[in-house]
């Protein structure tokens, strides 16, 4: 029986360390050393393990009533000597450990999951007191779970160093090992000498692949250039850098990726069209993964291994012609808007359910976008656009039909996904959540002041995003305002206005292009109007808040307000223009234009806003929404209209629209041609027309 009830931690306290530090474990107490740096203003002490005075013991369970006996699951224990208590973090093993370490950190010293991305202020405190009380860490829910740092462009661009250093990556794995995640895909298709698969180990966790990377091979194309990426033609190129994958990878923490895709992440028929029925695509898969499982057994003792039914790949399954190996773990994925249905394929979108049928055996998985991208309407440099019901709705049914045991969040790069990843985290490790208390809880750890009225904005963010089209997930995300845009923009340059643009199908239907145009301007206006007026809100609300606070409110909120609003209003222009171009408005076209340009160079200004501190050039690798290349079209765009009445001296407009009448008739051509710029024309032009 403990005579004392807690136990007393400050900047004295000293850390006895295990008998064996693995290099997981060595980088965990890092992690508690900085913070215990940020809380009490010093390093703690480290001990041997033999020291009976330490404040904190850090060990492996000796027996079971120190911890439960299950992988990742750690115990708090108290021994008292001395007349002193001392706080012992068991851990089952490496990664319960590490949790133990976590969570002591979190919930005692308040150093959020998220302190990094969300550039959270640390409360120095003179100490903390841990309760006397024995604690057991609970089962998480799913057993592998983890983020697939997808479309990490920002990442990439940060910095100048490529492919990524430590530097970039070590603050994503924390804090996925802070979220309780023990899985990760670091990055796409980065080059194989890059560090961030060797530190996701060494931190301790498993690495697991791309589907478009199955096993985590090279690209075929890659390693065999100018060789037919066709597994029938060329089965040993393609079994030897699955052979050099396995080899290289076999003594690690793998979660091997089973899979057969082509090139790009896109159908393997597109290189082999003599596979053009469902039963010679499938059956091609089957023979495929097999092959992969195969060779994994024959040089892995007892693997772990998934297979993805992404796509094509679960449709074919579906109708049941892939044969999945049995103990393979298979992976159910969303369309990329959080709907547990097959995503769409251009303009196809058959939403077929994406979830294990009743009577289907073995384990379950599930791979899950809370940002995806997809050249139409997706969310790249925005939150997840749906309400988070959407999300745990989603996972609570997958989870209830038995799919526990792997959950792969597509997590982009993490600085604008900071609240969903903060639900799915909820969700993959208790099961359930209440999204109310949730959002409350989350908000009161990021903002100090505020919370219920900044509760009501975050809320409020999610019914503001475009509906485009008839399914609860059609929601719109900032790639609405730039791919389709760019997409009328080529059309209409190509001479094809004429006809209508099949690509754009999925969203319009098919109708005339000009009624493309005016489907995009009615959602865009509309959308527009919520925007507006939602960030009246933020910005009102933005000025009662301390500096420290107002800074992430606009970093995270109010940035992602502006780039729906900003696009809205891009959009919104380039579609007038397109009207006053069928009415040979060519003036007028040209201005509305120019006013798109500015709108879209509005957004790149919020973004810049945001690039502070630590944070400077973040936003430099937007290569996938990609506003350069919208802005890039429409300077295109404006060129042509101006060669459409003012060419070719650059001086028509100007004289007929601006020059004072009484100058018209008597001014000297060799004193008056010095024409004026795009953006000079289009100022001018534009008060004259948009005031009239």
């Amino acid at each position: 029986m403990l005579k004392l009830s807690n136990v007393v931690i400050n900047g004295d306290s000293t850390i006895s360390l295990p008998t064996t530090i693995t290099t997981p474990i060595r980088h965990a107490v890092d992690m508690i050393m900085k913070d215990h740096e940020k809380v009490f203003g010093k390093t703690p002490k480290l001990c041997s393990p033999n020291t009976e005075a330490a404040d904190i013991f850090i060990r492996y369970a000796a027996h079971e009533e120190e911890c439960p006996q299950r992988p990742e699951a750690y115990g708090f224990r108290f021994t008292e000597n001395n007349g002193k208590c001392s706080f012992q973090i068991i851990g089952y093993d490496d990664l319960g450990i590490i949790y133990g370490l976590l969570h002591y950190s979190h919930q005692y010293l308040g150093v959020d999951p998220f302190w990094f991305w969300a550039d959270l202020h640390i409360k120095p405190k003179p100490e903390v007191h841990i309760p006397a009380v024995e604690f057991n860490s609970p089962e998480k829910k799913v057993k592998y779970r983890g983020w697939f740092v997808n479309d990490e462009v920002f990442l990439i661009g940060w910095k100048e160093e490529y492919p990524p250093s430590k530097e970039i990556w070590y603050p994503v794995f924390e804090a996925l090992l802070r979220c309780g995640g023990n899985m990760v895909i670091p990055g796409t298709d980065l080059p194989k000498n890059g560090i961030h698969a060797d530190l996701a180990a060494e931190m301790g966790l498993w690495v697991t692949h791309h589907h478009a990377e199955p096993l985590g091979a090279e690209m075929f194309l890659r390693a065999f250039p100018g060789k037919k990426p066709s597994y029938k033609q060329n089965p040993k190129l393609f079994e030897s850098l699955w052979e050099e994958a396995i080899e290289k990878q076999k003594n690690e923490k793998i979660v091997w990726v089973l899979s057969f895709r082509g090139q790009g992440d896109a159908p393997f028929w597109q290189y082999d069209p003599e596979f053009d029925t469902p039963e010679n695509r499938g059956a091609m898969i089957s023979k495929v993964v097999h092959r992969q499982y195969e060779m994994i057994k024959n040089s892995v003792v007892n693997p772990v291994c998934s297979m993805a039914l992404y796509g094509e790949i679960s449709e074919l399954y579906k109708a049941g012609h892939v044969k999945v190996p049995d103990g393979v773990i298979k992976i159910w994925a969303d369309n990329g808007y959080g709907k547990m249905v097959t995503r769409r394929q251009g303009n196809e979108n058959y939403r077929i359910p994406s979830l294990p049928a009743a009577n289907e055996t073995g384990e379950h998985g599930l791979y899950y976008h809370i940002t995806f991208h997809d050249l139409q309407a997706s969310n790249h440099l925005t939150m997840f656009p749906s309400p988070p019901e959407l999300i745990k709705e989603e996972l609570e049914k997958a989870f209830d039909v038995g799919a526990l045991s792997y959950l792969l969040l597509n997590s982009g790069n993490i600085r604008m996904h900071l609240y969903p990843l903060d639900i799915v985290r909820e969700l993959w490790n208790h099961g359930t959540i209440n999204i109310e208390k949730h959002l409350q809880t989350y908000i009161e750890r990021l903002y100090t002041t505020q919370n219920k009225e900044i509760a009501k904005l975050y809320k409020r963010y999610f019914e503001n995003t475009i509906f485009y089209g008839p399914n609860s997930d059609d929601k719109a995300g900032d790639e609405f305002y730039h791919h389709p845009a760019r997409k009328i923009i080529g059309h209409w340059l190509q001479g094809k206005s004429n006809i209508p643009m099949e690509r754009l199908y999925w969203a319009t239907g098919e109708i005339s292009f000009t009624d493309q145009v005016n489907w995009f301007l009615e959602k865009c206006e509309i959308g527009l109007a919520h925007w507006e007026e939602f960030l009246t809100q933020c910005r009102n609300l933005s000025m009662k808040l301390p500096k420290e606070d107002r800074k992430l409110f606009s970093d995270q909120l109010i940035l992602q307000a502006e780039l729906h609003a900003f696009g809205c209003k891009g959009f919104i222009s380039l579609c007038n223009a397109y009207i006053s171009f069928t009415k040979n408005d060519n003036p007028l076209a040209f201005v509305y234009a120019s006013k798109s340009i500015d709108h879209y160079k509005d957004c790149k200004q919020a973004l810049k806003r945001a690039e502070h501190g630590k944070w400077e050039n973040f936003y430099r690798g937007d290569w996938l929404t990609n506003i350069d290349s919208t802005i890039y079209s429409l300077e295109a765009l404006r060129k042509f209209l101006r060669m459409q009445g003012d060419s070719p001296d650059f001086f028509l407009w100007y004289k007929e629209y601006l020059m004072p009448e009484t100058e018209k008739y008597i001014y000297l051509e060799n004193t008056h041609r010095n024409p004026l710029s795009d953006d000079e024309l289009a100022r001018r032009l534009a008060v004259k027309f948009l005031h009239e």
